[in-house]
């Protein structure tokens, strides 16, 4: 495994997590169609992995060829062994795949192809193919495919063999795109003898060729599956006439014609056509080639309809309402005077949404002020800005124009609420603004009181159904002043102030936990009480994985819940014994994070948006904030304490053999999802 004697390679790592994912479709105590989902996120993850990780381990592969670079590990080493995990987890996926399709079986789902539709079944499809699939199709014949970059990254496509049963004309090939854009992948056919049946539209594609190429002669074809994945690293230009955001849309437009980076196919390709594809796009021998089954694109399976019984898909957990902040009560009174910790998707985001709303018809309110990374593709939190600005308040955005694959999006996003008024704070070339921050300024008998949500997630309704995160609405005076400061430094990040209450990247917040770490081993030392609890969803950068280490030697006990990359390997003799990593896999992803150190029996709490990642401490903005209220600080440890009991979706961390479930003396199976719902449902219910 490419490790050191002290760290993980942060790609096997990713790896290791990933596999955690594919455990999920894996355990027959989830529903069926849930299973299937996480095939589809498994398969999307791995996308994304080969796009922006592998894609950097081949550059610098040519940058060590090219240079003779002596770089801190040696890449074709790592790159052989990420490819020989993905294969093992190729063997497994596939496995699992064709055993969940077994099992839609015996529930009354049967999955059908263009070889096994009946009479009914096939009027049925070639109506559908007509009607709906074939405006979308435009053939691309082999022999006029000039362009390597021409097939687009992440799509699918059909490479058709096209041949002449009475031999008067040469065989001849084409490619089309599966067009999953604008089409359901998933084809659902008419139930029959108390069966579901649903066909997948490559296959309505198969079986509907003669309405494309019999015009032209041909009568029998044969369809292969292919696709590419290409370099997703955005390569910037430095036109100075152009605006960042102009830079960005070109850039963009590169991504999607990046140069390869793994290549599969359908393994019946006959190998001579095979060759002169490859050929035809350009695909080098470090290519990642794989030849697979029929199907691929699995992320189309994260969409798969809701069918058959109830018992099939998780039952819905209705979003819980919070105690204080029952309906038809101002947010921003009760926020007051007192400071409100939520918890997505437990509770609704709509509390945001509603703050805003109000915040935008508020006489008293006279600026909102909001970061943003990821919005929603139909967003009322940005609807609800621009009615504050239609309002006449001041509405100032800083919208992350750089947040990976959602740069088209926020692109738009800030051209829109440009057009209504709403000043945008450009982008900052070389840093991103990951923090998660609102702001409201409210005149209140002639002062201006600030009012502040630090939250550890988007402000996005829709992850925010999904994504386990934390938010924080407090009118602490101390901290909103410090955001406000914080909002000025955005527009002139050249002379940034010392912060007494945030943490704020890119200046001192790995010295500041540094400092915190040193507290512990200086208390353990002294005989008061030492130790440290961290959540968090990848611990990369090395300093603080050093530090750990020493605080660790000293016997102070370190509790991690690490959803994902994690380099630091726990339980290792004389180095990291007292240290122990878990990650939670289950039907919410855990997004939030948690800093808790015992501080000689006087617990400092904190939550924020950054991972212990070089790029989170230096090439971001991020801020941590504190948690000062005692009750929200109970709040926090219980929630931590009721993840770190699990013993149904936790696995151990970096200790072989990897991801084994972790094991409890408890008698009771505690879910910590479900826990933690029962435990805000019974405070706030």
């Amino acid at each position: 495994m490419a490790r050191t004697k002290q760290l993980i390679n942060r790609e096997v790592s990713w790896l290791h997590f990933n596999e955690r994912v594919l455990q999920e479709a894996m355990d027959v105590s989830n529903p069926l169609i849930e299973r299937l989902k996480f095939l589809g996120i498994f398969s999307n993850n791995r996308d994304e992995f080969f796009r922006v990780r592998v894609a950097t381990v081949k550059r610098m592969i040519q940058v060590e060829k090219s240079k003779g670079d002596k770089l801190k590990y040696n890449p074709k080493k790592v790159l052989k062994e990420i490819l020989d995990i993905v294969e093992e987890q190729e063997k497994k996926f596939t496995n699992t795949f064709f055993l969940l399709r077994e099992e839609m079986g015996r529930n009354n789902i049967v999955f059908v192809d263009e070889e096994s539709l009946d009479e009914e079944q096939g009027i049925n499809i070639q109506k559908y193919f007509n009607s709906k699939v074939r405006p979308y199709l435009f053939p691309i014949m082999l022999k006029n495919l000039n362009r390597p970059n021409t097939l687009r990254d992440g799509s699918i496509f059909l490479l058709v063999e096209l041949k002449d049963s009475t031999g008067k004309l040469s065989d001849d090939y084409s490619i089309i795109m599966v067009p999953t854009d604008h089409l359901p992948r998933f084809v659902p056919l008419r139930d029959k003898d108390g069966k579901q049946y649903i066909i997948m539209l490559d296959d309505v594609m198969r079986y509907s060729m003669s309405e494309i190429f019999s015009p032209f002669g041909f009568d029998t074809f044969k369809s292969y599956t292919i696709k590419l994945t290409r370099d997703a690293e955005l390569d910037m230009d430095e036109d100075i006439s152009k605006s960042f955001v102009e830079i960005m849309s070109d850039s963009i437009k590169k991504r999607k014609k990046g140069d390869p980076v793994r290549f599969v196919y359908d393994k019946e390709i006959p190998e001579m056509l095979l060759q002169r594809l490859i050929q035809k796009l350009n695909i080098s021998e470090i290519d990642n080639l794989r030849g697979g089954g029929k199907y691929h694109n699995f992320r189309d399976f994260m969409s798969f309809p809701k069918m058959g019984s109830k018992k099939l898909i998780n039952p819905k957990t209705p979003a819980l309402s919070h105690k204080s902040l029952p309906q038809h009560i101002s947010i921003l009174s009760v926020v007051r005077n007192q400071d409100i910790l939520l918890h997505y998707p437990y509770q609704s985001f709509q509390y945001i949404v509603d703050l805003l709303r109000e915040a935008a018809i508020d006489p008293q309110v006279r600026a909102i002020k909001m970061t943003f990374y990821r919005a929603a593709r139909d967003s009322n939190v940005i609807n609800a800005l621009i009615n504050a600005a239609r309002n006449g308040k001041n509405v100032t955005v800083f919208l992350e124009i750089q947040a990976r694959f959602d740069e088209e999006a926020n692109i738009y996003w800030a051209e829109r609420l440009s057009e209504e008024g709403v000043k945008i704070i450009k982008t900052l070339p070389g840093f991103k603004v990951h923090a998660k921050l609102l702001l409201i300024r409210r005149k209140e008998n002639g002062e201006n009181i600030y009012y502040t949500n630090i939250s550890t997630g988007n402000f996005n309704e829709s992850t925010a159904k999904v994504y386990a995160d934390d938010s924080l609405l407090t009118a602490n005076q101390s901290i909103a002043r410090e955001v406000n400061t914080l909002f000025h430094l955005f527009e002139q990040p050249y002379n940034p102030p010392r912060f007494k209450h945030l943490l704020v990247a890119p200046y001192y917040m790995r010295d500041t936990y540094i400092r915190l770490l040193n507290a512990e081993i200086k208390n353990k030392r002294e005989g008061k009480e030492a130790w440290v609890k961290i959540k968090l969803n990848s611990l990369v950068d090395e300093k603080i994985i050093r530090k750990l280490y020493q605080v660790s030697r000293a016997g102070v006990k370190i509790d991690i819940i690490c959803r994902g990359i994690c380099r630091l390997i726990p339980q290792v003799k004389g180095l990291s014994e007292n240290i122990t990593v878990i990650s939670v896999v289950d039907k919410y992803l855990e997004h939030s994070r948690i800093f808790i150190f015992a501080n000689g029996g006087n617990p400092k709490y904190f939550t924020g948006s950054a991972d212990w990642m070089v790029r989170n401490f230096d090439h971001r903005f991020e801020v941590i904030t504190p948690i000062y209220d005692e009750q929200l600080q109970q709040e926090t440890m219980d929630l931590f304490s009721l993840q770190w009991s699990d013993n149904v979706k936790s696995r151990l961390v970096n200790v072989e053999p990897f991801n084994q479930y972790r094991k409890s003396n408890s008698k009771k199976q505690i879910r910590s999802q479900v826990e933690i719902y029962e435990y805000l449902k019974g405070k706030h219910g």
